[in-house]
């Protein structure tokens, strides 16, 4: 029995070696039978790795904070047609067409949205803040203006990639909350001191030193830095940041470097300025009033042009102050004595010392009643100017050259108005017709005009008016003489 038991042990043995020669690879003695099914290549096995890191986006987001503001001015191009597709998404903002393509007006000055200043009132629409995008990764606030998230918020066919770059780059690294120093629409905390020097150091060159010089809006409501300052102080620190659209000179005071407690002295320096500006208001009334109120032409002649027959101009012409009394203010005792001006009414030079009450009665005198047409600010503005009228005749000779020193007017003209008018003085050209009829026409034909406009400013036109940047009259006069070297044609 034990014999038989060591056969079976070794015939065991035998079989387990052949088991692992075959399971490593070595040969059996008889072939090894084929698969039925042919072999294939195993798949290769993809490795996971890592998204490819987005590019590092290159812009100017200073710049897009000035088209969050209103990339149609800041980009000088046409209002696309319609509204922004989203406005019809919200009913309780009624403004239409380019007002709903600006980014703030959905988002509001304080970015925050409905959350914000733009929760209620006639701005609120109830759409989202851009907070939250604040840190966020530059390309995906990048995508999201091209509508990655909603395809009605796509501003790619109106913006260009480098536009649309400048803006994602502002909203992800420079939205500042000005809300921490604004209550009640005033500043807290603000040195005035200190914002006066940062004022004086930036803005009096275009706004000057009391920030009357720009009025961007007209005449029947004037806008200065204050009343902005004022009236939107969450508009204003974002301006005073950015700069203006469309508008090369204003600086950005971030580009400046002001720190965060300074805007809040600039804010509340700017709240203290004044609001109005009578006699500078007056001349451009005196100039055009119409114009300068943004008013409805006149339909029917000023009543008193019935008593004279040697001026033949009609409507709106009849109404202008000038028209009668000239640019002189002499009436028929000066330049619009002779010629198809003539008249033959008196000037108001000689009214210029009667009292205000005076002067207001005659606004409102029989035939001569501009009270229905102005209110009491303008009519009071129109006293202001009057009273304080200078003598042309010390100024501008008759044979049309002015007392001035061209070569300083030069320096001033370069610095405060060639941005606009061009070098040459060609930029623009105020002729209605086919005719040319540039400053320097002007000035050569008409020096008391130029006079009256560099001093006063343009009515319904954003043109710094001279003595409200500080100009004395012989800058002003120094001014007119440089702009008569430029071309008439």
């Amino acid at each position: 029995m034990k014999k038989i038991s060591q056969k079976f042990l070794l015939a065991g043995v035998l079989l387990a070696a052949i088991a692992v020669l075959t399971a490593c690879g070595g040969q059996t003695p008889t072939e090894s039978p084929k698969p039925a099914v042919e072999p294939t290549d195993a798949p290769e096995v993809v490795q996971p790795t890592e998204a490819p890191a987005m590019p590092e986006l290159s812009g100017d987001p200073l710049r897009g904070g000035q088209l969050y503001d209103n990339w149609i001015n800041a980009l000088g191009v046409d209002t696309p047609e319609g509204d922004q597709p989203l406005w019809a998404t919200q009913t309780s903002n009624t403004r239409t067409g380019k007002d709903t393509w600006r980014c703030k007006e959905c988002h509001g000055w304080d970015y925050k949205g409905v959350d914000g200043a733009y929760g209620s009132g006639s701005h609120k629409t109830g759409f989202v803040g851009v907070t939250q995008a604040a840190g966020a990764d530059a390309n995906e606030i990048l995508a999201m203006l091209k509508g990655s998230t909603n395809p009605d918020h796509d501003f790619s066919t109106v913006m260009d990639d480098q536009a649309l770059t400048d803006l994602a780059l502002f909203l992800s690294g420079y939205q500042f909350d000005a809300s921490v120093f604004i209550q009640d629409k005033k500043a807290v905390g603000g040195d005035l001191a200190s914002g006066q020097a940062i004022f004086e150091e930036n803005c009096t060159d275009c706004h000057g030193p009391e920030g009357t010089a720009i009025n961007w809006n007209n005449d029947a409501n004037p806008n200065y830095i204050a009343f902005l300052a004022l009236d939107n102080p969450l508009e204003f620190t974002h301006k005073a940041r950015f700069g203006q659209p469309g508008v090369e000179k204003m600086p950005s005071l971030v580009d400046v470097g002001i720190s965060d407690q300074e805007y809040a002295d600039l804010l509340a320096y700017a709240q203290s300025l004044p609001t109005s500006s009578p006699v500078v208001e007056g001349g451009r009334l005196y100039d055009n009033w119409i114009k300068a109120m943004g008013a409805d032409d006149m339909t029917d002649n000023q009543p008193l042009w019935a008593t004279q027959t040697t001026n033949t101009r009609t409507g709106n012409d009849t109404w202008r102050c000038k028209e009668c009394h000239g640019w002189d203010y002499k009436g028929a005792d000066g330049r619009y004595g002779s010629g198809s001006h003539a008249t033959g009414f008196t000037g108001v030079f000689a009214a210029k010392d009667k009292s205000a009450d005076e002067l207001l009665a005659a606004l409102k005198g029989e035939n001569h009643d501009f009270s229905s047409y102005l209110g009491e600010g303008q009519l009071n503005a129109l006293v202001a100017f009057m009273q304080q009228a200078q003598d042309m005749a010390t100024y501008i000779n008759d044979d049309k050259t002015v007392n001035g020193d061209a070569a300083k007017g030069e320096v001033t003209y370069k610095a405060a108005c060639a941005s606009c008018h061009g070098e040459d003085g060609k930029a623009l050209d105020f002729d209605d017709g086919e005719g040319k009829e540039y400053v320097g026409t002007l000035a050569a034909d008409n020096p008391w005009e130029i006079f009256n406009k560099i001093a006063y400013g343009q009515p319904a036109a954003a043109m710094p008016a001279g003595i409200n940047l500080g100009w004395t009259w012989q800058d002003i006069l120094d001014i007119l003489a440089y702009i008569q070297t430029l071309p008439i044609e």
